[in-house]
């Protein structure tokens, strides 16, 4: 028995349709549905109805740090995504979980200046959320110009408050922030008057001081040197004048007393 062989049928009144191919328009930054096919350690592979498989790549899952696509997916859930590029050349199409203008710690810029909500409030500064996933800090020193005690003084959790990004480390998730960085800087004090005149009073006395050269106070030391040797024996002399009058004396006194 022979195996029969697709073939049209015979009555030629029957007409064979041919199988409608689905094309979908896409294009970067459309929103679409999906369902995961399977997840690798770089990310999870979507099934959008294209006939090819898009990629959404584990750093596109979240604005965190994701570990794994396990920890995010599952096999068969089902998802809404945007088209985050095309590869039509290689017929890739990449996908992101993160909406259009969601912002990561990978478009922070230093020098950047963000509006954000205190969250917590530590000993040594405030962390604040800016919307990017991970929480900033302020450090006590950035919150003001002036000394602060305590930085429960200048902010509370819940405060809306303006930053400026000072450093970024991406690997550790750290953002350094400031607000002194946007505060106007203050103004310096006037100097009372009786500063001022004391100031004056300094300043011409040290023009009226006379300034020697090295040489010169040399000469000076060894003059006040030689002084003192002279005023050392003149008083020497005086004492052994002194002492030979006293002798004199004592002499005629004794020859006066013989007579």
């Amino acid at each position: 028995m022979s195996k029969q062989k697709n073939a049209t049928p015979k009555d030629p009144k029957i007409k064979v349709l041919p199988k409608k191919r689905i094309v979908r328009k896409l294009a970067v930054g459309q929103q679409i549905q999906g369902r995961v096919k399977r997840l690798t350690d770089f990310g999870a592979f979507v099934d959008i109805g294209v006939g090819t498989d898009a990629l959404v790549h584990v750093s596109e899952m979240s604005q965190r740090r994701v570990k794994s696509p396990k920890d995010v997916l599952n096999v068969g859930d089902e998802i809404t995504a945007w088209i985050k590029a095309l590869d039509k050349e290689h017929n890739r199409i990449s996908l992101t979980l993160l909406a259009p203008g969601t912002r990561t710690i990978r478009d922070l810029e230093v020098g950047e200046v963000l509006t954000g909500t205190v969250t917590r409030v530590t000993n040594y500064g405030a962390f604040v959320d800016i919307g990017i996933g991970y929480e900033g800090m302020v450090h006590v020193k950035e919150m003001a110009h002036g000394y602060v005690k305590h930085p429960s003084d200048v902010v509370q959790e819940g405060q809306e408050v303006q930053v400026e990004v000072l450093k970024v480390n991406r690997r550790r998730g750290q953002i350094d922030l400031s607000m002194k960085n946007l505060l106007p800087e203050p103004e310096a004090e006037a100097p009372e008057e009786e500063d001022v005149a004391d100031d004056i009073d300094m300043m011409e006395e040290e023009d009226e001081m006379e300034v020697i050269s090295p040489f010169e106070l040399a000469m000076l030391k060894a003059q006040e040197k030689k002084g003192k040797r002279k005023e050392k024996k003149r008083k020497k002399k005086v004492w052994y004048d002194d002492e030979e009058d006293e002798i004199i004396r004592r002499t005629l006194e004794i020859a006066e007393g013989d007579r």
